[in-house]
C-alpha cells in the first residue's frame, strides 16, 4: 500500500470550477423550459411533442440531467480529494452512495426510448398504436419508479454527508456547508411524491445554486494553490 503519496489535484479543481459554472447555467435553463413548455401529462401528448420537436421532447424528459449528473459526480470527487484526509470514512460513504445513486438514475431516464417509441407510433397503423402507447406507459411508470427513488434518496444522503463535512472543514467557511445542508433538507421528500415532492424539489434548488456557486469560488482558490494533497 502506498502511503504519503503526493498528488497534484489542481487540474481537477480547475475542471470542477468550470463545470460548477456550467451547472449554474443549466439549472435556470431547466426551470425556464419547464415553465415555458411544461411537459405533456400523457404518453400520447409526449409522442406528439417528439414528432413536432424531438429536442424539446428530450428536454421534457430531463435530457439535461444526463449531463447534470456527470457534473455532480466530478464536483463531489473534487470535494472527496479535498476532505479525505479530514474525514475519510464520511466522504468515502458519501462518494460511494452518490455514485450508486447516479448509476441508478441513467436506466430510469426514458428520454431516448420515448423518442424511438414516438417514431414507431407515428408510423404505425391506428389499430397498432395502442401497443406503443402501452409501452410508453410502462416506460413512464419506471421514470419515477424504484430506480429513480433510489437515486433521489442516495443523492440526498450523499449531499448531506458532503455538506456536513464541508461545514466542519477549516478549508471552507461554515456557511458553505450550511447551504448544502439546507438543500439536502428539502430533498428529503422525493420529487416523485406528488405536489409536495415537486414543491420541495424546486425549493431545494435555491440553496443548491448558492452551494454550487460558493463551491465554484472555492475550487478556483484551490486550483491556484500550489500545495499538493497527501494521501
Amino acid at each position: 500500500m502506498i502511503q504519503g503519496l503526493q498528488i497534484n489535484f489542481r487540474p481537477l479543481y480547475r475542471v470542477a470550477h468550470f463545470l460548477a459554472l456550467a451547472m449554474l447555467v443549466i439549472i435556470p435553463m431547466q426551470i425556464i423550459i419547464f415553465v415555458m413548455a411544461p411537459p405533456p401529462d400523457t404518453v400520447k401528448g409526449l409522442f406528439e411533442l417528439y414528432q413536432q420537436n424531438p429536442f424539446l421532447g428530450l428536454l421534457s424528459l430531463d435530457f439535461l440531467y444526463l449531463f447534470n449528473n456527470v457534473i455532480v459526480c466530478i464536483i463531489y470527487f473534487a470535494l472527496f480529494t479535498l476532505l479525505f484526509h479530514e474525514r475519510p470514512v464520511v466522504v468515502l460513504l458519501a462518494m460511494m452512495l452518490g455514485l450508486i445513486g447516479v448509476a441508478c438514475y441513467y436506466p430510469s431516464n426514458p428520454a431516448f426510448e420515448m423518442l424511438t417509441l414516438s417514431n414507431q407510433y407515428a408510423q404505425a397503423l391506428p389499430d397498432q398504436q395502442m401497443v406503443y402507447l402501452a409501452a410508453g406507459e410502462a416506460l413512464m411508470a419506471g421514470y419515477t419508479g424504484t430506480a429513480f427513488n433510489v437515486y433521489y434518496v442516495l443523492s440526498t444522503i450523499c449531499l448531506l454527508l458532503f455538506a456536513y463535512t464541508v461545514m466542519k472543514s477549516p478549508q471552507f467557511k461554515k456557511s458553505v456547508g450550511l447551504w448544502g445542508l439546507a438543500s439536502g433538507f428539502f430533498m428529503i421528500v422525493p420529487s416523485s411524491a406528488g405536489t409536495l415532492g415537486m414543491i420541495f424539489s424546486l425549493l431545494s434548488l435555491i440553496p443548491w445554486v448558492v452551494f454550487v456557486a460558493l463551491l465554484m469560488n472555492n475550487f478556483r482558490r484551490f486550483a491556484a494553490n500550489t500545495e499538493k494533497h497527501v494521501f
